[in-house]
Order: C-alpha cells, then structure tokens, then sequence
C-alpha cells in the first residue's frame, strides 16, 4: 500500500525531508546538469526535487500514482501534475528525454511492469535515475518516514530489475547517510562528507542510472519444430 500524497508532503516540508530534498537533487544536478530543451518525466513522488532541476527545460509532467494520490504542481503556476496508472501511462511512446523516479517502486504493486512503462515512454537513448531505498541503510527500518515502508534494494537487486526491464545500467551512487532522526538534519551535510568515506554501505539511498538501448536485440528461447532426415524414408516403395 503506497503512502498517502499528503503524508509525502508533509515529510518533505519537515527538516528531514528538506535533507533528503538537498543530497538527492546534488547527485542528479551531478549526473545530468542542465536539461536545456529537454522533456522530462518525474515519476512517483519527485516534485520535491524539481525546483532547480527543471530551469530550461522544455517540458516537465508530474505522473503521480493513483494509489497515492495527486497534488497540483508546481504552485502558482499552470498544473504539470497528472494522476495515473503507473502500468499505463497517458503518453505516447518515446516522448521524454528524461526520467526521475523516486518513491516509485518501493511501494508498487508490480515495479517490473511500472519500470517497463516508464522504458517504453523513454526516447531512444534516453535516461532515467531511480532513487530507492537502501536494503542495508538505516531508513530502510524508518517507519516515521515514507523511506521506511515498501520494498528496500540492493544495487544488485536493483540492477536485475533494470536489465529486467530492457534498460541498461549505466552508473550508480549512494545518497542520505544523515541518520533518521530530526536532531541529525541540521549536520546532514557533514554525515554526508563523512560517510561517504567511512560507511558507504550506511547510506540511507541508492540511485542508479539507466539508459534506454534501441540497438541490441535480446535473444528469446522460443520452441520450434525440426526436420529431421531419415535414411531410407525417400525409398520408392
């Protein structure tokens, strides 16, 4: 069962959730800079994470699952969000350059096909970062946040469900080593500096990117029938 929109929000406008805001938007800014001219989807719940990420960009939609639930986004400004069903998106084939997805497969009914429809919406070499949450990091076991409920990754885990789904692996990262609790937010950015060299199987994240190949073709074990020649069998008779 997906955590409710409101309670998404709620975690978000908290100090915990503003650092969460702050190292997971670092690592993406990080992999893909400016999305100049670009078409990106933000899968999930990815709104907090946005603000800067889409200056220049050329479009941007907000698919929320409707599980969750939906909010207008951005404020003050014409609505960007849409409510969906996450193994059917309202999009044609190839339309985004990019795709964010956070808080999108934690919780899914089935992250195989919700991962496959976000590949089939991908342009040809089109990207996408997933930000899950960490088998072995401490939010994992954090229920006081959307990060501790669902179904936590390992990389490995994580890269089989890529592969899995036709796209390819091309890099990963940790992100959130701050523990789970409020009084940690203030030194968020010193846990991340230190644990990054201390304790990376600690982190609270893990966000991987995947590309969308259009080239290779993978082989598919199919049955068939054979001919087989009989010596004789053309025999007059």
């Amino acid at each position: 069962m997906r955590r409710d929109v409101l309670d998404l929000r709620q975690f978000y406008a908290g100090p915990l959730g503003q650092a969460a805001r702050e190292m997971v938007s670092r690592k993406v800014a990080e992999a893909w800079g400016g999305l100049s001219g670009l078409d990106l989807l933000a899968h999930g719940y990815a709104t907090p994470f946005l603000e800067t990420l889409t200056l220049g960009a050329r479009r941007t939609i907000a698919a929320m699952p409707a599980q969750q639930g939906v909010e207008a986004w951005p404020l003050g400004a014409r609505n960007n969000a849409v409510l969906v069903d996450e193994t059917a998106l309202p999009f044609p084939n190839a339309l985004f350059d990019r795709a964010l997805a956070v808080h999108a497969l934690e919780e899914s009914d089935s992250p195989l096909a919700a991962l496959t429809e976000i590949g089939r919406v991908l342009a040809p070499s089109g990207r996408l970062i997933l930000v899950v949450v960490a088998r072995h990091g401490l939010w994992a076991n954090a229920e006081s946040s959307p990060f501790g409920h669902g179904r936590p990754y390992s990389r490995r885990q994580l890269e089989a469900l890529v592969r899995e789904a036709n796209l390819e692996p091309a890099g990963w990262t940790r992100a959130l080593y701050a523990p789970p609790v409020a009084w940690a937010a203030r030194w968020a950015e010193g846990f991340e500096q230190a644990g990054a060299r201390l304790w990376p199987p600690l982190a609270g994240l893990i966000l991987m990117e995947a590309r969308k190949q259009t080239l290779a073709v993978r082989a598919m074990p199919t049955r068939s029938t054979a001919r087989v020649f009989a010596p004789g069998a053309l025999r007059p008779a």
